[in-house]
């Protein structure tokens, strides 16, 4: 059964409501990072209102939805960009409030843009220790930075590099990604936040993207991955988060959504076919706002 709470496969609920397991999602699986009733506005616009969710470690969050829908106002609010108007934040079981985006880094939040941030005159080693550097005596280790780079990204399975020593701008679109994670991986990130991770990326890059989100969680990072391709979604996705005019319309396994549910959710706020996981019933009917961003 797909939910509109924070707890998996619970019947419907109203937004805020707890799960069935305090501290636990249905899979028994130990949220990281919970939101209880998320609300944002900017002046007079509702962007988000009443997200309740539970993203657990080892697993892939896959958030969805239309434009304009909240999606980047709700990871803003994770990483510390914006500050919600409402509701409550909860970090490893404590409530935390996050001014800025230094304060989730130092957390252990981590968020990889679209634009990934990097500097394409630097080399992949300069890039993933930018801010970071290792120092021996006053000078840059450089042997230590490159084996650290080189280390990190072997346990991420990043086997295409032909050398960290190659300027950032020669890259693919897959091998930037990676070389961006790769950086968020190194600075301890307990939860990795991947916006549009894919898109503009031709098949292989595509490939080798997903297969490091999955990496991620094998490693036990906990994951939020926000997309629009469906077919992505449901290749990497452990659990899906689906978001309507800025409520919380649906959230559940993967396994209980197909692709035509999810589209219904994004596009109406609730779902009125079965999905794979058994009859859904439609979520409560948001209420209306309009989000100023994605």
């Amino acid at each position: 059964m797909v939910a509109n709470s924070a707890g998996d496969g619970a019947a419907p609920a109203t937004a805020g409501a707890a799960p069935s397991v305090p501290g636990a999602t249905s899979d028994g699986a130990q949220p990281i990072l919970q939101l209880r009733d998320i609300g944002k506005a900017f002046g007079p616009v509702q962007a988000l209102s009443g997200i309740s969710l539970d993203v657990p470690v080892g697993q892939v969050t896959a958030l969805v939805g239309d434009n304009g829908a909240g999606k980047t106002t709700l990871i803003k609010c994770i990483a510390g960009i914006h500050e919600p108007t409402s509701g409550q934040i909860i970090w490893n079981g404590k409530s935390v409030h996050l001014h800025s985006p230094k304060e989730a880094n130092n957390l252990g939040i981590a968020t990889v843009y679209q634009d990934l941030a990097l500097a394409d005159n630097l080399d992949i080693v300069q890039n993933m220790l930018l801010g970071h550097e290792k120092t021996h005596l006053g000078l840059l280790d450089e042997v230590s930075m490159e084996l650290t780079a080189k280390q990190t990204l072997s346990d991420l399975s990043v086997t295409t590099v032909r050398s960290i020593r190659q300027p950032v701008g020669s890259l693919s679109g897959g091998q930037r990604q990676a070389v961006a994670v790769a950086r968020a991986v190194m600075q301890d990130a307990k939860l990795v936040i991947m916006d549009e991770p894919t898109a503009a990326l031709g098949v292989s890059q595509t490939e080798m993207v997903l297969n490091l989100i999955k990496t991620l969680a094998e490693r036990g990072h906990a994951v939020i991955v926000v997309s629009h391709n469906l077919i992505d979604v449901f290749q990497v996705a452990d659990r899906i988060a689906v978001l309507y005019l800025g409520t919380l319309a649906a959230v559940a396994p993967a396994s209980e959504f197909d692709s035509q549910s999810v589209v219904e959710y994004m596009t109406t706020g609730s779902a009125t076919r079965p999905t794979n996981g058994g009859s859904a019933e439609p979520a409560s009917s948001p209420g209306f706002s309009t989000g100023s961003e994605g």
